[in-house]
């Protein structure tokens, strides 16, 4: 008999079954010994009083265990079925690559970056010898930006698919399966790699092709309907469709595109810095206690404010993580952060940003579609300016920022290539830097101690999304002028993480199967 039942329990309770069984027995008024399974389902923090509790739901099993359900996916082999490309092997590419496996069609994936092994060494280049190569970095190669990263799994756009099948794809394929549970799963950036070499793997063994170093230059467009593309190298591949899934980061697939005359337009986007402090402090204000304990992880947090009419917000808060140099081509200074799945480091970072819309953008409006795009280079242009023309990092402590007071010293950072002494307060454009610093104190009456000199801010935090969309119909999912071509995930302006990515690349194969199927009537 399975009993569902909620229980909140202190943080040493919820960390062992030896000490929930008990509370699960009494709440349920049964013998603890008929308890036979104890399920988990979901598990959440709640920290809002003096108290700390943890919120668990659970299945409990009375008398009898239940049939085993196994998690798998099943891939047939497709290597003789019909053929679609997908460009990028982010996550979006990577699922768009399963689902079609499991709908009968043959995935092309062309990435223009490295396989993650071979992506390693190019990243440590960077970090040693402020080298960044255009085509396999932090943001380009096999898993895209997700790959070094804290690995969230968490999504707002619960209508726009199945997230708990993607959990669960990542799960099979080596992930923990504290991510089935957790309110805020995350994968880890150390066990990443290994997941994305797994998927990778299937699509092989399911005769899928992945061919890497391998960048997109064009597009082929006859009679307004895509049939392929053509390869920096000249080569020519033909498909039923094209999904086109390059990141947030592929700048000249908007260009190229733009230059076909096929439609993009612009969208709203967010630039700002990365915030870091130490962990012990962002446990001390998020937690209301001198010391975490060893029950609790290590504390994490989620701000929005409005500041003269526009949104600043953290985003990809990375707990216990470090700050990595995510430029994808040389002369660009770009900050993301990333954790281990333990998120053990002494540091806790985030990006802080503000909304920028294409009204705000009067400076660049003769670029038309392309003024977002030019500020957010601008602004990485400059902020590499500032460094000494390296991967060193233009850095304040944060309450110097506000108070416009330059650091004449910097604390310690997890970020490796090292920091560099900058007033961004009189550096970053005033949009932003004005923004800022209201929200930094607004921030700290709510979570007192957050502004504090403790903390620095490193620029820039450029990378939350594209300033670009490329705009595709809502029943097709296909371009809303070429048929066959479908923009898909962060790149395309419809996703934001590596969950919702995921379920639109799911998402766009499905419409795939189901145009091709209509038009094979």
């Amino acid at each position: 008999m399975k009993q569902e039942i909620n229980i909140s329990v202190s943080p040493k309770q919820a960390s062992s079954e030896e000490f929930y069984k008990p509370i699960l027995a009494e709440k349920l008024h049964v013998d603890e010994n008929r308890i036979q399974l104890i399920n988990v389902k979901r598990r959440s923090i709640d920290a809002r009083q003096r108290v700390i509790r943890i919120n668990l739901s659970a299945d409990v099993y009375l008398d009898e265990l239940p049939v085993e359900e196994k998690i798998e996916f099943k891939y047939d082999l497709v290597d003789q079925k019909p053929s679609v490309i997908i460009v990028g092997a982010g996550p979006a590419g990577l699922f768009a690559a399963l689902r079609l496996i499991e709908l009968g069609f043959k995935p092309l994936i062309f990435e223009r970056g490295k396989n993650v092994s071979d992506r390693k060494r190019d990243i440590a280049k960077i970090h040693r010898e402020h080298l960044v190569d255009p085509d396999s970095n932090y943001g380009f190669g096999e898993g895209g930006a997700g790959t070094f990263s804290d690995g969230k799994l968490y999504s707002r756009s619960k209508k726009r698919g199945n997230i708990r099948r993607v959990l669960e794809i990542f799960y099979a394929n080596g992930a923990l399966p504290e991510i089935l549970i957790d309110a805020h799963p995350h994968i880890g950036t150390n066990m990443l790699p290994g997941i994305i070499t797994s998927i990778r793997n299937k699509i092989m063994e399911a005769g899928g092709e992945i061919y890497f170093n391998s960048r997109v230059a064009d597009l082929i467009i006859e009679n307004d309907r895509c049939t392929g593309i053509m390869l920096a190298d000249s080569t020519i591949v033909e498909a039923e469709a094209v999904i086109l899934a390059t990141g947030h980061s592929a700048r000249e697939i908007y260009e190229m595109l733009y230059e076909k005359g096929i439609s993009i337009e612009a969208k709203s986007f967010a630039v700002g810095v990365r915030a870091e402090h130490p962990q012990t402090l962002i446990d001390t204000i998020q937690y209301n206690q001198p010391v975490r304990g060893p029950y609790l992880p290590p504390a994490t947090y989620s701000f929005v404010e409005q500041v003269d009419g526009r949104g600043v917000y953290s985003f990809c808060m990375c707990p216990g993580g470090i700050m990595v140099p995510a430029a994808t081509a040389p002369g660009e200074m770009v900050i993301n952060g990333m954790s281990p799945t333990q998120r053990n480091t002494r540091f806790a970072n985030s990006g802080m940003v503000v909304e920028i819309r294409p009204e705000d953008l009067n400076e660049f409006r003769h670029l038309g579609v392309f003024a977002g795009l030019e500020f957010q280079r601008n602004i990485e242009r400059l902020c590499f300016s500032l460094n000494g023309k390296t991967q060193f990092a233009p850095a304040q402590r944060m309450a110097d920022f506000v108070a416009d007071r330059f650091s004449q010293d910097l604390p310690e950072t997890s970020y490796h290539p090292g920091l560099v002494s900058v007033p961004l307060h009189d550096k970053l454009p005033k949009r932003i830097r004005t923004r800022l610093q209201e929200a930094f104190k607004l921030i700290d009456k709510k979570a007192h101690g957050y502004l504090t000199n403790e903390a620095i801010i490193v620029g820039v935090e450029s990378r939350t999304s594209s300033p670009i969309r490329i705009p595709r119909k809502e029943d097709t999912f296909e371009h809303v002028k070429i048929a066959g071509l479908y923009p898909c995930g962060e790149g395309a302006g419809y996703a934001g993480g590596i969950v919702s990515s995921a379920m639109d690349g799911e998402r766009c194969a499905e419409a795939f199967a189901e145009n091709y199927k209509l038009a094979s009537k």
